[in-house]
């Protein structure tokens, strides 16, 4: 693996205004060198922002999704020759200060992908998570471990690193274009025998932090356990999913335990 210089820090921005520059006076010096902010059609002042900070900005001209954004975000960064990907929300929701916590075990090579966990911080109500918010967090995790046969302790952190080889091993662009991205793409690690690490995070929650509400939660909720009923399938050969084949069938391994 190579050093920090291959090292990419993606945003992927949405009305991100009011939070963008404390986000990123957060990012350590020594990771402001490759920042990659994608706007996904703000009506806010994100992008004129983004390029006062020196940041380099990619625009949807029109809103296309969270999980849309993330495409643009991984590609981009895959093009300009990262190495590894730090997903971090542009809203001041997640401590960028710990960023050399979810690189070091990539740089080290011991995993392929490094989720903040606010289960593993231990105080995600303390932090201001709602109540109801924190009971379907335990209970899709729950779900996802049993059909998964794997153990994290969340599976809906925003704050995530990724090797090149996770990204240019699993079928990503095909994934939806809504929040349900995010749970696909570990399916889609876990289907290839790929592995994961989790690290100890706090979230903030306040007014200008993005956060879904209720009824899209719902629906997000339905959303992962289709994505999980489709994993049960796939790896049980009842109904192949071919968005869940690695795109280099040499790449596929066994799946096993990851080192914690």
């Amino acid at each position: 693996m190579g050093g920090l210089d291959n090292v990419f820090i993606v945003l992927p921005a949405y009305n991100a205004a009011k939070t963008l520059e404390r986000t990123i006076h957060e990012i350590p010096p020594e990771h402001q060198e490759n920042l990659l902010l994608v706007d996904d059609a703000s009506t806010d002042n994100t992008v004129a922002i983004a390029e006062g900070l020196g940041l380099t900005v990619i625009r949807h001209a029109q809103n296309r999704g969270y999980g849309a954004n993330q495409k643009t975000c991984y590609r981009a960064a895959l093009e300009a020759g990262a190495e590894i990907i730090v997903m971090l929300h542009p809203d001041h929701q997640y401590d960028a200060r710990l960023i050399p916590d979810l690189i070091h075990p990539l740089l080290r090579e011991e995993t392929d992908a490094v989720f903040g966990s606010r289960m593993l911080g231990g105080r995600p109500k303390e932090g201001g998570m709602p109540t109801w918010k924190y009971n379907a967090n335990i209970f899709l995790t729950a779900a996802a471990n049993a059909v998964y046969g794997r153990y994290l302790t969340e599976i809906h952190s925003g704050f995530r690193a990724y090797t090149a080889k996770y990204l240019n091993t699993i079928r990503f662009e095909e994934n939806r274009d809504d929040f349900v991205f995010d749970t696909e793409i570990i399916a889609q690690g876990m289907a290839s025998g790929l592995f994961f690490k989790e690290v100890a995070i706090e979230t903030r929650y306040f007014p200008e932090a993005s956060s879904i509400s209720f009824g899209p939660s719902v629906r997000y909720g339905f959303g992962v356990l289709h994505v999980l009923m489709r994993y049960f399938l796939h790896q049980h050969t009842i109904v192949e999913d071919s968005r869940l084949l690695p795109q280099d069938p040499d790449s596929r391994r066994a799946p096993h335990s990851s080192p914690q």
